[in-house]
């Protein structure tokens, strides 16, 4: 089996040669660049199954690329922050992010977050036959949703987020609930990252939080799948 491949685009070309030789060594493939254009043209030329990705980068921050890899892929980014601000994770999941980790850290700590996220990415799901809530129709063995009959552009985290409120439809998960069941490592808590990540799922359902069809808020606890299965 070929080696997952890890694209870094850090403008800190010491740092990324260091992390080049210890992600190779967990059995990695790892490309690095220094300027966010040609990280662009390297995701497009070697399709990496992940993408470090720092915020403070020469020309183009780290938000911009990460808003332009949305565009065409929903390839997992874990987004590199050196001033651990909460408002940079926040802009940061909203624009599609799937984790982030304030520098300096330690090396093992980003090898076990990006075990963590390549491990949602090849989960095994059940492939059972599709399942139909109202005009949702989710596809375990794809990991693929589809509203109204049209195909739903949906991140890993997302659709991780959904399967997660659908296995337990019916029942209030609490945000510290769906961290835990997402993240699977410890990490810097804060509820809001939940929001807006069930926020972006609400989107991309076209879900109206005040009259939801799918996703109900069940104030100060978290979040309850309330989509009615045929």
């Amino acid at each position: 089996m070929a080696p997952q491949k890890i694209l870094i685009i850090d403008d800190d070309a010491k740092m990324n040669g260091l992390l080049q030789n210890y992600l190779t060594g967990f059995g990695y493939e790892v490309i690095a660049c220094t300027h966010p254009v040609t990280g662009l043209q390297k995701i497009r030329k070697c399709l990496p199954d992940l993408i470090i990705l720092d915020i403070m980068l020469p020309e183009m921050d780290g938000f911009a690329v990460c808003r332009e890899i949305r565009k065409d892929h929903a390839i997992p980014v874990i987004m590199l922050t050196a001033r651990g601000d909460v408002t940079d994770r926040i802009v940061g999941l909203e624009l599609g992010a799937d984790d982030y980790l304030p520098k300096p850290f330690e090396p093992r700590e980003l090898v076990a977050r990006i075990q963590t996220v390549l491990r949602r990415m090849t989960q095994q799901y059940n492939p059972s036959a599709s399942m139909r809530f109202d005009r949702l129709e989710i596809i375990p063995e794809k990991q693929s949703v589809t509203l109204d009959g049209k195909s739903v552009d949906i991140t890993a985290m997302e659709y991780q987020l959904l399967h997660l409120l659908v296995e337990k439809r019916g029942r209030i998960l609490t945000r510290e609930q769906i961290m835990d069941s997402l993240r699977g490592i410890d990490w810097p808590a804060f509820d809001r990252s939940v929001d807006v990540l069930v926020s972006r799922l609400r989107q991309r359902l076209k879900d109206d939080p005040k009259d939801p069809q799918f996703i109900k808020t069940i104030w100060g606890t978290g979040y309850m799948f309330i989509g009615h299965e045929e």
